[in-house]
């Protein structure tokens, strides 16, 4: 392993799922892991695309850091676009492999994977996930460890969301919050560090609503001048908090 070992015995969960996720299935995946970690859960996953690449990322903003378990020898990094994350990954998280140096990316090497991310973990949450996505594997091993099962809820039109779905269905825990299965997993860790502060709700939130909007329909709801509602959004589009979407469209993000 390269990074910090006390990590594998740290209180963690494992965040999974798609490799080709949504815009919103890769912000709640790092929302998630990062309010995990401000509450005391290192986050376990696979540096795979995707999710396993944005639960990285929430939990690298939060202070109980964030296990990479790969398929491939540690001098290897695959995906070669996660080369930076991987190094700060092994900067101030930890890397772990059970295969030895030189080992490259071989397809049978990451089902095999899996057992790792879900041994080390308190539980596994899946963000989104196709019906034969490979983090339903996770899942599977979790649950036969005897380990908790969380699931993002998604649309009902989306393929990316029936394997949440059908895990929840099997008896999975549907969460909407990183709160919801920090009590569920209450009192099977210890005592973890008080969570860090949220952002406040920002004025311009009810205007924005849950679905996308164009600036003309903000414009109508709040009456702002034209200069002052595009500083407003770039300021909440700088913070992560809102999205710049293709046509001219804003989308509130949900934290937390």
């Amino acid at each position: 392993m390269q990074g910090r070992a006390s990590l594998l015995a740290a209180p963690s969960l494992a965040v999974v799922g798609s490799r080709n996720p949504t815009a919103q299935g890769a912000d709640n995946a790092r929302a998630f892991a990062r309010q995990l970690g401000l509450d005391g859960l290192a986050v376990v996953s696979g540096l795979a695309l995707g999710i396993d690449g944005a639960a990285h990322e929430g939990a690298l903003a939060a202070p109980a850091g964030t296990v990479a378990v790969v398929g491939t020898g540690l001098d290897r990094v695959y995906p070669a676009r996660h080369r930076d994350l991987a190094h700060r990954i092994g900067a101030s998280g930890a890397l772990v492999s059970e295969y030895a140096p030189g080992t490259p990316a071989l397809p049978p090497n990451f089902p095999q994977r899996n057992r790792i991310i879900a041994g080390l973990s308190l539980g596994t949450l899946v963000v989104e996930a196709a019906l034969r996505s490979g983090s339903l594997i996770t899942a599977r091993l979790a649950a036969e460890a005897g380990r908790e099962v969380f699931a993002v809820p998604g649309s009902i039109h989306s393929p990316q969301s029936k394997g949440c779905h059908a895990l929840i269905k099997q008896g999975a825990k549907l969460v909407e919050s990183a709160a919801d299965i920090v009590d569920e997993l209450r009192g099977q860790r210890p005592a973890a560090a008080m969570p860090g502060p949220t952002p406040a709700p920002h004025p311009l939130f009810d205007a924005l609503g849950d679905d996308p909007v164009t600036l003309d329909a903000l414009l109508a709801r709040t009456g702002l001048p034209t200069p002052e509602l595009s500083a407003q959004l770039l300021e909440l589009e700088l913070d992560g908090r809102v999205a710049r979407l293709p046509g001219g469209l804003y989308q509130r993000r949900h934290v937390g």
